[in-house]
């Protein structure tokens, strides 16, 4: 029997549809998290339903009168803004940033410059083609270097290249999944991730999460299907080193004009402690391995009432005043 606080929930939140699986490269790793929401928010009491955008028309999200949607969808045509888009003309509300700021998170290029527009510290970069200097730009970011697809998530195409020679085939791996590649200056040090929830500046920082790979691979098996990354939350930094992070963190997201929740990946170089922003993920995962449950936990909110603030925030991008016309 659902208390009194779920029923009220159920009732507020309406008819639920779960958007999970989806068309990406990341579609293993989506019906994992999307799995998760589901049972969660039907703990809870609240009407929620799965639906698949690879197997059903988005049309009959509004032809079944869902009242909102919780978006775990991860990569490309989910967490892009394409489907963001799609949820505003069919007007209903979603979880997580809006067109915009959705379609620049995706676009790692394009964040780092708007990052840099804004004084935030990321690492430097270069767009590769098959055309480029190879020897070039090893000079220009350094060796050993990051090659990674522009557009795909979870580690998905990225090689780590040590010598000039292992960029020709780093590149090739990272075009067979995007169009866009791009090569990053390595920062050696200590990888940590920061979960932000809310709106504007309201948004909060959730507790610093760090992450120690595997000889430092953190990739997409030990990411989602080993046990053996260890993942430190409390952090163990100082409280002042702590709150920086999380200022930064704070920053990027207000910065790109991200909403509801979303979670920024960054190292500390070990030289000097300096932060710098890798990427930002504006739907992130809900697995069994994934982070942002794992700082909700230690911020006192289990999974399910997760969920279900989450979904509390869905919203749509702009909702035009009660006065106005034409």
């Amino acid at each position: 029997m659902m208390t009194m606080e779920q029923a009220a929930m159920a009732t507020a939140f309406g008819k639920v549809g779960v958007l999970f699986g989806g068309r990406s490269a990341e579609r293993e790793v989506s019906l994992m998290s999307g799995a998760g929401v589901l049972a969660a928010l039907r703990s809870k009491g609240i009407d929620a339903h799965p639906f698949d955008p690879a197997e059903r028309d988005l049309a009959e999200l509004a032809a079944q009168k869902f009242d909102r949607v919780f978006i775990a969808l991860h990569g490309r045509y989910g967490e892009d803004g394409t489907l963001q888009g799609a949820l505003e003309q069919l007007r209903i509300p979603y979880t997580g940033p809006g067109v915009l700021a959705s379609a620049i998170a995706m676009d790692k290029a394009m964040t780092k410059r708007v990052w840099l527009a804004d004084g935030l510290a990321t690492p430097r970069f270069e767009m590769l083609t098959a055309q480029s200097d190879w020897a070039a730009v090893a000079a220009k970011l350094g060796l050993p270097l990051i090659v990674k697809p522009a557009h795909e998530g979870s580690t998905l195409g990225l090689t780590k290249v040590s010598t000039v020679d292992q960029l020709p085939a780093a590149y090739a791996l990272a075009a067979k999944l995007d169009g866009a590649v791009m090569a990053e200056q390595f920062v050696a040090g200590m990888e940590l991730t920061c979960a932000v929830l809310g709106q504007g500046e309201a948004a909060n920082a959730l507790p610093l999460i760090r992450i120690i790979a595997p000889d430092d691979n953190y990739d997409y098996q030990n990411k989602y299907f080993t046990n053996t990354t260890q993942y430190l939350c409390p952090s163990g930094l100082p409280a002042a080193q702590e709150a920086q992070i999380q200022a930064l963190a704070l920053a990027s997201y207000r910065a790109l004009g991200c909403r509801g929740w979303s979670r920024a990946d960054v190292m500390v170089r070990a030289s000097d402690n300096q932060p710098f922003l890798l990427e930002i993920n504006t739907s992130p995962g809900m697995t069994g391995h994934s982070l942002v449950p794992m700082a909700a936990k230690v911020a006192g909110l289990s999974y399910e009432d997760l969920c279900c603030e989450i979904l509390k925030q869905a919203a749509l991008d702009m909702t035009p005043s009660a006065d106005w016309k034409p």
